[in-house]
């Protein structure tokens, strides 16, 4: 086994081996990763069993440390659908001895969650604390059983009746005005509750939508043609993620995001397992936000976790 460093010349090979991966995600398509190249000084790294490409790692690297990769959601091995737990065991070899050879002091590893693999794929968390990493970040993230969903409390119906009453309107935009009016609603909201704004920009997040429109799609929630509620997801294989949620006081009020979200599990649950609302911690799963979790367990979803590993680096 050996690996090298990934470069752009090698990007049609990588993208080949990402859309037959056995836990494929559309965002470690080169296409989606080099978006904010800027940001980061990228260490992703390609193995190969002889000449065989067999695993990737999309990563960053800084001040000493590899990332698997920070401007993404999660991120540790992308397997093909043929690895067994030997070939991941034979990768994590190549991969210490590559990073200590480099001066690299650790390594920290963003699992893939369960529900995004298409065939059993944790090879990788055996792995690491077989070579003695600690787990430093276990996120509480909520999601739905879209084949089998819990029913939703009285209340939460009613909201979503009350929305079509009042005459809202749920629409798959690819409108950039609609994206450009929820990403500053989005950025209203966390401001006032967070201090805080989207890790994308209007434009960024358009852009990626127009390079994959299949994936990346705003369901809007309209009242008299206002933007007043929404959600941006992001469309995998097995798995819809609520890659941002927002909504105004008037839709708060009467259950416009509400029926956003019940339109959007409407319409993926023939073709998708999960419908994944992301998490409800921070500080690395010290802080519960058990408000913005009640609501999401409010739809019928429940705990799946985000697991973050950190490993030194033996000199």
């Amino acid at each position: 086994m050996t690996c090298e460093r990934y470069t752009a010349d090698k990007k049609e090979q990588w993208n080949g081996f990402v859309a037959e991966a056995k836990n494929p995600l559309f965002m470690h398509n080169r296409n989606y990763m080099d978006y904010h190249s800027d940001r980061f000084a990228d260490h992703s790294l390609m193995f190969y069993e002889e000449d065989k490409l067999t695993a990737l790692l999309p990563a960053n690297e800084k001040e000493g440390v590899l990332y698997s990769h920070g401007g993404l959601t999660y991120g540790g091995l992308i397997l093909g659908m043929n690895a067994k737990q030997h070939t991941v065991m034979e990768c994590f070899d190549c991969l210490l001895t590559y990073l200590k050879n480099r001066g690299f002091e650790k390594l920290v590893y963003k699992a893939v969650p369960h529900v995004y693999h298409l065939q059993p794929a944790e090879e990788d968390l055996f792995a690491l604390k077989y070579n003695g990493a600690v787990l430093t970040d276990v996120s509480a993230s909520t999601v739905i059983d879209l084949k089998a969903p819990i029913k939703m409390p009285k209340g939460r119906k009613a909201q979503i009746s009350r929305a079509k009453r009042e005459g809202v309107d749920v629409v798959c935009t690819s409108d950039k005005k609609d994206y450009e009016a929820f990403l500053e609603l989005e950025n209203e909201v966390l401001e006032s509750r967070h201090n805080k704004h989207a890790v994308h920009t209007a434009d960024e997040l358009y852009m990626l939508h127009e390079r994959f429109p299949d994936n990346i799609k705003l369901y809007a929630g309209k009242l008299a043609g206002k933007l007043i509620a929404g959600t941006v997801i992001y469309i995998y294989d097995d798995v819809v993620h609520t890659q941002y949620m927002a909504a105004d006081e008037d839709a708060r009020r009467i259950g416009a995001l509400d029926l956003c979200v019940a339109t959007v599990m409407e319409e993926y649950a023939a073709d998708h397992k999960w419908l994944d609302f992301g998490i409800s911690t921070e500080d690395g799963g010290s802080y519960l936000n058990e408000g913005l979790i009640a609501q999401k367990e409010g739809f019928g979803g429940r705990t799946n976790i985000y697991t973050v590993w950190e490993l030194k680096i033996q000199s």
